[in-house]
């Protein structure tokens, strides 16, 4: 019925693998827990491999990034539906596994996405940024994101039929960090594939420093400006991605504005590397890098 897929990057899963695993007892369907880890380090591995090794666990020897080693469990997986959680996941719903079980077995062959919360109370300066943007910008009810709900497809907890994903895949040839998913979200609306939110989130168990997650999103862009010379800035694509979207219409003054940002950078990623967070500062930095990385990897665009 479902199969469970957690892959693994330099995290302690031992509590994640526990909870799933005493939920699944409680099923009445068929299930199974498989793990592959994107070769961590040794520290990580020790610290998984007794919770681990009770489940199916696949260990690489080199890295292969978030895209592929998400596709990699088509080849373990012996279920038709598999539910993708990321390693930094906390269940904290005892009925997380049933809610979605009854939803596969009243719509089978859909992709659910059951979202995700972050804590209420706020964090330590030096990690204030990644919970002040997830918790505004990415953690909102179900009913919010079936408005565009390809648009908010997010990789950190969703379920796919195996027809779906043996149809489409990850793009392997994204091998850094972020916009997989926003790729496979818009390949999903491309085949008329919708998917379908629910209210069964998890809760993010590891906000990065802010540094360290100015870092990942710089590196987010860069994959961004990849996808859009792979999809030859298809418009449809521009149009979903709220980045891409300003920067073409700001296209005009990207001179100026890259001037102001080029002037303004340090002082920028000082404020919020230290945990002074404006969303609307972190947008522009974002747009900043933008326009330095589409001129970088010579991306030129015609959008109207």
């Amino acid at each position: 019925m479902i199969s469970i897929c957690i892959p693994i990057y330099n995290f302690d899963v031992s509590n994640l693998v526990e909870k799933l695993n005493n939920l699944s007892k409680s099923l009445e369907v068929p299930s199974e827990i498989i793990l592959i880890d994107d070769c961590s380090d040794v520290f990580f591995k020790e610290k998984n491999e007794n919770v681990c090794k009770k489940h199916n666990y696949i260990k690489l020897e080199k890295n292969i990034g978030r895209a592929a080693i998400r596709n990699r469990f088509l080849k373990y997986a012996n279920y038709d539906n598999l539910l993708f959680l990321d390693c930094d996941s906390i269940v904290y719903d005892d009925d997380f596994l049933v809610k979605y079980i009854e939803v596969i077995k009243k719509e089978p062959n859909k992709v659910l996405c059951g979202g995700r919360v972050y804590e209420n109370q706020s964090p330590k300066r030096n990690k204030r940024l990644r919970w002040k943007y997830g918790k505004i910008r990415e953690s909102k009810p179900f009913y919010k994101r079936n408005l565009n709900p390809n648009k908010s497809f997010m990789t950190h907890n969703f379920v796919v039929n195996r027809k779906i994903f043996e149809t489409i895949n990850f793009d392997e040839r994204l091998t850094d960090y972020g916009h997989e998913d926003t790729l496979f979200g818009f390949q999903l609306k491309k085949r008329n594939i919708q998917v379908r939110h629910i209210e069964n989130p998890i809760l993010n168990g590891d906000l990065e420093d802010n540094g360290v997650y100015i870092s990942s999103t710089e590196t987010a862009i860069g994959n961004l400006v990849e996808i859009l010379g792979f999809l030859n800035c298809d418009k449809d694509f521009i149009k979903d991605v709220s980045l891409l979207n300003v920067y073409f219409k700001v296209v005009k003054f990207k001179a100026l504005i890259g001037v102001g940002f080029k002037i303004f950078k340090p002082l920028l990623k000082k404020m919020l590397s230290l945990g002074f967070v404006n969303l609307y500062l972190f947008d522009f930095y974002k747009l900043g890098i933008l326009i330095f990385k589409i001129k970088d990897r010579d991306i030129k665009c015609s959008y109207n």
